[in-house]
């Protein structure tokens, strides 16, 4: 395993990160919880592979998430750095300090080695956190409770730029993969100010673990998705660390195989891949943006979300994964929304796309191709 130093922290971090927010699951009892007979030997495996970083928060997996962790954690609690964080941005001083105690019961700890304020952007820091919720952090790494403030992030480069100006956090957690790359400059300036850059979502939540042909022609002996885009990750000398959110015992060994190897990417490699990615997004404008003009629509189809996983067939050629989020999107209340053929091709989208796409006749296409 390649190790890398987190900030601020000092803190000597494995380059990947075991992220707990899709541990496999089971249904006790009508409810949902995480199957300690796959989980655990799963995060052990990291654990022993010299994964020494592992991610949760509150409400990950059903909420089950910290106290497997806790599990885990036992015989290994002084090897492993522990990250969580504290969702809580509300007047209530107590109801904060009570998810820190939750999260300590949870995990069965007596400190939290980097503790995050959880989603932040720039308006929750300068309304919530710089005058009133920064303080009872200080309060909590005073007493010993938590070693190191850092935060989950959520916004723009400038955002990001003016946060770490502040030098408030150690470490920042945030989105970068090859689909998503608009906050290069940030992160670059977050490493230079000594700041730790934990990457999640290196896969694109999912998006980049299928084939692709389009993808795996680029950098010949990388025949898996998922690996091209970690290393494209690890490749980038400002990211520290990387967080899987591995579900599988398999997911464990490929992603530690691929965190063992020094060289992630040459650089001949990563600007073929760069190259490769900018010539499949300036592809991708001439379909749809994902500017959300056209929404709402009268019949609630969700226009930006369908058109999303066009994009990720016909421009990626991540069919397998698109074709699959496609069928659940539905039932899932953090995207909603219809299906393409639930459009009854009243035009009013079409009224206000400014690419002047013909809305009607890409949902159909969208449906046919994604549905098959």
């Amino acid at each position: 395993m390649i190790y890398r130093t987190l900030g601020r922290t000092g803190l000597r971090v494995s380059q990947l990160g075991f992220g707990a927010m899709r541990l496999p699951m089971e249904e006790r009892d009508g409810k949902q919880f995480v199957n300690r007979e796959l989980a655990i030997p799963m995060i052990h495996r990291a654990f022993d592979a010299g994964v020494n970083y592992i991610d949760t928060a509150v409400g990950y997996c059903n909420e089950d998430s910290q106290r497997a962790v806790g599990e885990a954690l036992k015989g290994w609690r002084d090897q492993i750095v522990v990250s969580t964080k504290n969702h809580y941005y509300g007047d209530d001083e107590k109801q904060w300090w009570a998810h820190l105690e939750n999260s300590l019961e949870r995990l069965d700890v007596d400190h939290i080695d980097i503790y995050n304020h959880h989603g932040i952007n720039w308006e929750r820091y300068e309304q919530n956190v710089a005058p009133r919720i920064s303080q009872w952090m200080l309060k909590a790494k005073e007493q010993g409770l938590i070693r190191h403030i850092c935060t989950s992030f959520h916004d723009s480069n400038e955002a990001l730029m003016r946060l770490v100006d502040t030098g408030y956090v150690e470490s920042i957690t945030l989105q970068y993969n090859l689909l998503y790359r608009e906050l290069e400059e940030g992160i670059a300036y977050a490493k230079k100010n000594n700041v730790g850059v934990v990457v999640m979502g290196p896969v694109a939540g999912g998006r980049l673990a299928g084939p692709s042909e389009v993808l795996t022609q680029v950098i010949p002996g990388i025949s898996r998705v998922p690996e091209l885009a970690l290393r494209f990750v690890l490749s980038n000398p400002n990211v520290t660390v990387a967080l899987s959110g591995m579900s599988t015992l398999q997911m464990v060994e490929e992603n530690v195989a691929t965190a063992a190897d020094a060289v992630s990417l040459t650089a001949e490699d990563r600007g073929a891949i760069e190259e490769h990615v900018k010539r499949l997004a300036e592809m991708e404008k001439l379909y749809c943006t994902g500017c959300k003009y056209c929404q709402p629509c009268p019949q609630n189809v969700n226009i930006p979300y369908i058109f999303e996983m066009y994009n990720l067939g016909q421009v990626y050629g991540l069919w397998t994964v698109a074709r699959d989020n496609y069928a659940k999107f539905p039932e899932m209340r953090w995207i909603g929304g219809a299906q393409a053929d639930a459009c009854i091709e009243c035009g009013v989208c079409e009224e206000k796309c400014p690419q002047h796409i013909q809305i009607r006749e890409q949902l159909k296409a969208a449906h046919a191709a994604l549905s098959s």
